[in-house]
């Protein structure tokens, strides 16, 4: 009679085989994601510079614009 252990000891190691390509597969994946995670970063890093600039520009705009009504206000009031 053979040995229950043998039998055992056989699905074992189909259930590691089973696993480890498991794993190579998720560690695949997770690869993908982190990498993706970085280009998203990179972007939103990006965005934000683009959206400070702007918010820059703005604000010199109404700057000068104020400036000027002011001054076309005062020529008017002379």
């Amino acid at each position: 009679m053979p040995k229950k252990k043998s039998v055992t000891s056989l699905a074992q190691q189909s259930v590691g085989i089973r696993l480890s390509s498991h794993e190579k597969i998720c560690s695949e994946r997770m690869s993908n994601l982190i990498t993706s995670i970085e280009r998203l970063e990179k972007k939103v890093d990006t965005l934000s510079d683009s959206v400070s600039k702007g918010k820059g520009i703005v604000s010199v705009l109404v700057f000068l614009g104020s400036i000027f009504a002011a001054f076309i206000g005062f020529i008017n009031y002379k």
